[in-house]
Formats: C-alpha cells, structure tokens, sequence
C-alpha cells in the first residue's frame, strides 16, 4: 500500500469516527464566538479562515492548476493572496520543468477579487502586496448584472477557472452567485462555497447577522444543485454543467466551515 492509499484510507475512516467528528463538531461550534477564524494570515495579509480550509485551497489550486481563480469576497486580501500565490508556484513549477525563464512581471496565472466595499486601507495594502501584479480587485455587488457580465468578459480566454464564494451569507445571495460564477468552473476544478456550516451550528451563533439555520450557503447549495439535477444547464464552456459535493475534502479536515460546499464540476 503506498502512501497515498494509507491517507484514503484514512480520510474515509474519518467519516465513520464519530468521537472525531463529535470532537470537531464542538470545536467548530466553541470557536465560532472566540473569533478564531480572525487570527490568522497568508504572507502578512489577513485571511479569515480555519487553517484546515487554507490548507485545503492551497492543496486544491496545485491540484487543479488553474489559470483563473474568481473570489467573491475580499476584505483584508489574504485569501486573494494566498491563491495568487499558489499561483505563483504554479507558474514557477512550470517554469523549471519547461526550462524556461519565469518573468515575474508578466503572470500568466491570475485572480479576480469582487467585493460590494473594498475599503480603501485593504485596497492600498492589497495593492501594496508582492503579489499584486496577479490580483483584480472590482467594487461592486457581485450578483449585480454588470458586475456578473464583467467577470464573464475577464473570463474569457481561460482554460481552467476555479470560483470561490464568500461574500454575503444569506440564501439568496450565495443562490445568485451560484447561478452566476458556478458556470465558469471548468470541468474537474471546484466552486467552493464558504460558511455553509451555518445550516449545522446553533442558530444563535451569528446573532448579528442576517444569516442562520435554514438561510445560508448550504440551503442555497442544496437548492442549486437540486435545480440543475431537476432542469440540466450548459456551462460557459459549452458543456453540460454538473457539480458534486467532494465530501472527502470534509472528512480529511474534519474542522472546516465549507461543509457540502467543495463542490467538483464533473463530466455528466
């Protein structure tokens, strides 16, 4: 058994570990009030995420290798950041396996950030950044018809587009935002959907917010992905358009905020 047997094998008994799951279910719902998710950064920018889902993007941009990553959801840059950095490795891995010479200046690689406020001490520090030569940052509500057709218009010409949503929580919105950038994923790569652990921690945990049990990112998760089985769609790319929940993502982290939201664009 090689190595990478022995973690499936792992990752799939974690599914079955019910003190493990329990134990990370009562972390995650501990953590939640304790600010956790804001203590943490990728190359000195903010990132507002568990370690467990940073560890997973950055594992999922290498694996996929696109050329394109959309994010809805800025704030302090960091997660803008660390795919523009993976990115980055991704270029320069290229660069010494073709025998070439990387040109910093010229990326191939990019990231397209939307935000409805990016402000402006983000914005100087984001631009500020060694990596800001492959961030694109729009202010602009991301489900808004404009913002929806500038994004596809930045699309184009790019061959393996990864989308990640986290920007407003409620229902609604992730919906629209699923209906709007999931398309652009192209087939083997994700449409991760942040924060869908709202819809499996106590209903107060975000008394401040307009999100809870029965309005977030898994409701609207479920309800997409139950329309395109009901009505089937075409992606941007021409092809039919169809996701599945990764779940051995979940189960390898086992403390993460994207449950059911690791969604693959498979071939029908």
């Amino acid at each position: 058994m090689t190595f990478n047997d022995e973690v499936i094998a792992r990752i799939k008994a974690n599914a079955a570990n019910d003190a493990l799951r329990q134990g990370a279910q009562r972390f995650l719902e501990a953590s939640i009030g304790a600010g956790y998710s804001y203590n943490f950064a990728w190359m000195g920018r903010p990132i507002i995420q568990y370690p467990q889902d940073i560890v997973a993007m950055h594992e999922l941009i290498w694996a996929t290798r696109p050329d394109l990553v959309i994010e809805t959801g800025i704030a302090h840059g960091g997660s803008l950041v660390m795919s523009a950095s993976t990115l980055a490795l991704l270029d320069y891995a290229d660069a010494i396996q073709a025998g070439t010479t990387l040109d910093p200046r010229a990326p191939r690689r990019r990231v397209i950030g939307i935000d409805i406020d990016i402000r402006s001490h983000n914005r100087v520090a984001i631009e500020a950044h060694a990596m800001h030569n492959r961030i694109d940052m729009i202010q602009g509500s991301s489900v808004a018809p404009d913002m929806v057709a500038k994004v596809h218009e930045l699309a184009r010409g790019y061959r393996r587009i990864l989308v990640c949503l986290d920007s407003n929580h409620t229902h609604d919105h992730v919906l629209a935002e699923l209906q709007a950038y999931a398309p652009l994923t192209t087939t083997g790569s994700y449409c991760c959907v942040f924060d869908t652990m709202i819809e499996d921690v106590p209903n107060d945990s975000y008394p401040d917010r307009p999100w809870g049990v029965g309005n977030n990112p898994k409701t609207a998760v479920k309800e997409y992905l139950l329309h395109l089985e009901q009505h089937p769609a075409i992606a941007t790319d021409g092809r039919a358009l169809k996701f599945e929940c990764d779940r051995s993502i979940q189960d390898k982290l086992m403390v993460t905020v994207a449950p059911d939201g690791y969604l693959k664009r498979v071939d029908t």
